[in-house]
């Protein structure tokens, strides 16, 4: 049994080249235009952003010297050299980190409250009405567009110093940034158990209850502890406003000028992010899948 095999005449396989050789050019063309917009791009922003390279590589050895002095003990020594004396305050600073963590604890958790309330409202398939959608959707806006720390701020001046303004600070803005990402997973869920529900004469309540909660109970929790893991961060930064916690210790160590204990906080903050990062992300792999931990 003989194969019959077609050969293409040598005109259609110049043809064939030249096309390739010309796609092959205007992909290169594009990628070079492409690069030099971006590039354009970036030393327009960078000279409206007034960024200054002289600057940066002039005052570089004043970033390089601080990060010395941090890790030098009074005596000249460095800081490993005497743990117990670096780490002198040991049981005030995980005092106020303990505070940092029940601030962050309980400001996720009001946070995540408000968003699961407020998300049916903001999702585009269980609104009731679409005035009420663009209203709640406004509101949920405004609570995660505001820095957490501006919150914070205003806090502190009407209620005075203390964890009070950063966990109501935390609060809002977990009800901007969680309601905005419970309001999704609701927008991706099945509706044919809506119309099953419905078509027996539910209320609305009665179909979020048991048709759209059971299937979003999970995206939830772990966007709930997503969010903790962040809130610790933000929680940390909050004291330099006076919003209680050990970012409070911090910024006076800043501003006395006491290096080693700059370095110490922000060691015991580093650690004990790494801690809950890792803790939650396993956490939620376990929970609810690999898939979760991204």
């Amino acid at each position: 049994m003989t194969t019959a095999v077609s050969i293409l005449p040598a005109q259609q396989l110049a043809a064939l080249n030249g096309a390739y050789r010309q796609a092959v050019s205007r992909r290169r063309l594009r990628l070079l235009w492409g690069t030099g917009i971006f590039a354009a791009a970036l030393v327009l922003a960078a000279i409206g952003a007034e960024v200054n390279l002289r600057t940066l590589f002039t005052y570089f050895g004043n970033f390089v010297s601080y990060f010395d002095r941090i890790l030098t003990l009074e005596n000249g020594q460095r800081v490993w050299t005497d743990v117990g004396e670096w780490f002198w305050g040991w049981r005030k600073w995980l005092k106020m980190l303990a505070e940092t963590l029940l601030i962050s604890y309980v400001g996720t958790l009001i946070g995540a409250t408000f968003a699961f309330a407020l998300n049916f409202f903001a999702a585009e398939n269980t609104s009731p009405a679409p005035w009420l959608r663009f209203v709640v959707r406004r509101l949920l806006e405004f609570a995660r567009t505001v820095p957490g720390i501006v919150f914070a701020l205003v806090f502190v001046i009407a209620f005075g110093l203390g964890p009070m303004a950063g966990v109501l600070a935390i609060a809002i803005h977990s009800t901007g940034a969680l309601g905005k990402l419970f309001s999704e997973i609701v927008e991706n869920a099945d509706m044919k158990p809506v119309e099953g529900i419905r078509s027996t004469g539910a209320s609305w309540l009665a179909c979020m209850r048991f048709a759209i909660v059971p299937q979003v109970t999970a995206g939830y929790a772990s966007y709930a502890l997503l969010r903790f893991e962040i809130n610790v961060r933000e929680a940390s930064v909050m004291g330099f406003v006076g919003a209680g916690g050990i970012g409070q210790e911090l910024v006076v160590a800043i501003r006395k000028f006491y290096y080693s204990d700059v370095s110490a906080i922000l060691l015991t903050i580093i650690v004990t992010v790494f801690i809950i990062d890792i803790a939650t992300g396993w956490l939620r792999g376990r929970l609810f899948g690999k898939e979760a931990r991204t």
